[in-house]
């Protein structure tokens, strides 16, 4: 096993980027592409043949030609832009509204590829943010950044493209995620209908009922075409890798390459989708536990881990749990654990754990609105983008109690898994306009999916599930560590998934990467 110890801004950094995250492999070989021979031998790039007129490749019906790129307010250093778009993409004469993006351009002119699109991940992850603020930009190396302008974008209905907004008062009155009664559950189902028409009612320009995945496709195609590129350079993170598979599957003839890092199974039913999200959940915490158990750094080394957590899980049953003041409810404590797994931040989660034993545990500040500020009279909300992706239905209360007993078989220790939220939100939903389904992906370039062997949201059986749905047109690399994401854990990853985008060279079948153990 390999241990490389990371920076401490670039770890903190990581930390940040995926704190603020929801949640949420086969092969094929193939000769390094013209381009990279072309851009070797100094012959003109193909965004250069494209951006003098050649090849050029229109966006969907209805799409915006032009982004009118200015310095960004935060950081003139880099440039925004807005993209004109159809709110409902079947009605391209329709109603209209901004797509806003960010670029940072190709340190090296001479070396440049072209653009490379960032798919970001939740659902409601600003793709801005990730541009402007220059932290962010470690996210990629310097080698990728000198060859490709790094371009992303905030999708339909979050951030400043139109969000979804409701009412705070309603988000605020929000029932609990875990459901204990018919009574509770017919309870969700209405506030959920009356939260959808309330954010309907608040959203721009009848926009939320368009933000599907399916929608922000072509607005993926209309972005490729307004930065003049015949084919899509993207690499999508977490929920953005939903993005980049239904992509290939609508626009397989326009990939060039596609990187889906941690990767999202949406072939799943319900059964399925919350098996699969609680033993990732549990698997991650079991490793956890065995480092605790060798790691004489660990502030639980030498206890009964398990037995810790058990008892602070009952005592959050009964209500006696609190961190900061507030108390914390057993899909709280969850959700602060599964939080400080992704990094993962082991040390940490120690601390935290044994703070909490004691009574002094500080919760995560970032799920604490602060003190003495005046409440939003709106706010945004990125549910609806879920719920218009998956229909995972329950039918009542006898049904929801049977998921979630059995989910406690499978994840005895992570039986509250942030999944639950994901279908207790769309309870009463209407059938999304984007229904799971297999992928039925046919690209003359082969998808780059990469996944860590223990990640506590996108589980390493999605990887292996769609790799497997993909066949001969994906290949699944491994990366053998934790945490939710393998570009920023490991250098050989990196190594890997640049040299795909950059030449694409596409690792063979069975490729794996050594893990590099947390430092705490």
């Amino acid at each position: 096993m390999v241990a490389v110890h990371q920076a401490s801004g670039e770890r903190r950094n990581r930390r940040w980027r995926r704190r603020s995250a929801l949640v949420w492999g086969a092969a094929l070989a193939v000769t390094v592409s013209a381009v990279g021979v072309q851009i070797a031998s100094g012959a003109p790039s193909r965004h250069d043949r494209a951006e003098a007129g050649e090849e050029r490749v229109p966006g969907p019906p209805g799409a915006g030609s032009h982004i009118a790129w200015k310095p960004c307010k935060g950081d003139a250093s880099a440039e925004c832009g807005g993209l004109s778009v159809p709110v409902d993409w079947r009605k391209p004469e329709g109603e209209r509204f901004d797509l806003r993006l960010a670029r940072r351009k190709a340190t090296d002119s001479g070396a440049r590829v072209g653009s490379m699109v960032f798919g970001p991940g939740g659902p409601g992850d600003s793709g801005v943010d990730r541009i402007v603020e220059k932290g962010n930009m470690s996210r990629f190396s310097d080698h990728l950044r000198s060859r490709f302008d790094i371009v992303s974008f905030d999708p339909r209905g979050v951030g400043t493209s139109n969000p979804i907004r409701c009412s705070h008062e309603r988000l605020g009155r929000r029932p609990s995620t875990v459901i204990k009664s018919q009574a509770e559950f017919d309870a969700t189902v209405t506030y959920n209908r009356d939260l959808r028409a309330d954010c309907r009612r608040n959203t721009e320009k009848g926009l939320f009922d368009h933000v599907d995945s399916l929608s922000m496709v072509q607005d993926l195609d209309a972005i490729r075409a307004a930065l003049g590129e015949k084919s899509l350079t993207f690499h999508g993170s977490s929920y953005g890798t939903l993005l980049g598979e239904q992509y290939a599957e609508q626009y397989p003839k326009r990939v060039r390459a596609v990187v889906l890092e941690s990767v999202v199974d949406h072939s799943l039913g319900t059964r399925e989708f919350l098996a699969t999200q609680a033993a990732t959940l549990q698997d991650s915490f079991d490793e956890f536990v065995a480092w605790c158990e060798r790691a004489t750094g660990c502030a639980l080394h030498g206890s009964d881990v398990r037995a810790l957590w058990a008892d602070l899980l009952d005592r959050a049953e009964r209500g006696e749990l609190s961190a900061s003041g507030r108390v914390l409810a057993p899909f709280d404590l969850n959700v602060q654990v599964m939080k400080l797994l992704y990094d993962p931040e082991w040390g940490r989660l120690g601390e935290f754990l044994r703070g909490l034993s004691a009574g002094k545990a500080t919760a995560d500040p970032v799920s604490i609105r602060a003190e003495g500020k005046p409440e939003p009279v709106l706010e945004a909300s990125p549910f609806e983008i879920f719920c218009q992706d998956w229909s995972l239905p329950v039918r009542n209360y006898q049904d929801y109690a049977r998921q979630l007993r059995r989910v406690a078989r499978i994840a005895p220790d992570m039986r509250y898994p942030r999944a639950l939220m994901s279908v207790s939100a769309c309870l009463g939903a209407p059938e999304p306009a984007n229904p799971q389904h297999r992928l039925k992906v046919r690209t003359t370039r082969p998808l780059l999916l990469t996944n860590s062997v223990h990640d506590p949201a996108s589980g390493y059986t999605w990887a292996t599930g769609v790799a497997e749905q993909l066949g001969r047109n994906g290949v699944l690399h491994t990366y053998e560590g934790w945490g939710h994401g393998t570009y920023s854990s490991s250098p050989c990853a990196r190594k890997t998934i640049d040299d795909y985008l950059i030449s694409l060279r596409v690792p063979a079948r069975g490729t794996r990467c050594p893990a590099v153990e947390p430092t705490g």
